[in-house]
């Protein structure tokens, strides 16, 4: 990920709101042989005191199953919004155009949850996605008997204790003011990724450039 301090969120709690906000994530790991495996899946993050927990569950017997049965040591990608941002917009010129975007990592290590505990999951991600409709047909508790031991010996659940997470929320952090007010602009007349970066970029304005206060253009030299 990039180091540059400018693109970190220091905010845990914004953190934790993007994380809840974007659960469908990327699930990444090696096999013994160091070949990679990926899977997209929803999760549920958790937290227990200043520890963050991620659960999930994926399918048995498949390569990614069995390369986390082999190296418990997972990488979990939340993926926010994204867009292209132009150097036209730009005040100054002759730069590079680049690409605004918000992800979280999280690297623990993985374990297996029992077959109690991934119905005590499954309870809790159904009602989690159904807005905690306790009415709803497809929470777990609402689903037929039938259905569930079909479905529940092909899944497996799992628990991951972060060991670290780490964000780039790059939001153009690193322009002046008028470039920055330029881009939120030109965002702001784009696709729903786009306004959605411009208006992240709008709550961050007064904290980039604080009023009364001279813009440093060597602040990002270090």
């Amino acid at each position: 990920m990039y180091p540059f301090s400018y693109f970190k969120e220091p905010d845990r709690q914004r953190i934790l709101d993007f994380m809840e906000a974007y659960p469908f994530v990327l699930l990444s790991a090696c096999n013994r042989q160091g070949v990679p495996v990926a899977t997209h899946i929803p999760v549920m993050v958790e937290e227990h005191g200043q520890e963050l927990w991620v659960y999930g569950h994926i399918m048995r017997n498949t390569d990614h199953h069995k390369a986390l049965l082999e190296n418990p040591n997972a990488l979990i990608v939340f993926q926010g919004p994204h867009c292209y941002v132009s150097a036209t917009w730009y005040s100054q010129k002759h730069m590079a155009s680049t690409w605004n975007y918000m992800t979280v990592h999280v690297h623990g290590k993985i374990e297996f949850l029992s077959d109690e505990e991934l119905q005590t999951l499954m309870q809790k991600l159904s009602l989690r996605f159904e807005d905690q409709n306790l009415e709803s047909a497809v929470i777990y508790d609402n689903l037929p008997e039938a259905l569930l031991q079909k479905m529940m010996p092909a899944i497996t659940g799992f628990v991951i204790k972060a060991e670290s997470v780490d964000n780039v929320f790059k939001l153009s952090q690193n322009r002046d003011l008028q470039s920055y007010e330029n881009i939120i602009r030109e965002l702001n007349e784009r696709d729903e990724n786009s306004k959605h970066i411009a208006a992240e970029m709008e709550l961050r304005k007064s904290e980039l450039f604080p009023p009364g206060k001279p813009w440093n253009p060597h602040r990002f030299d270090s």
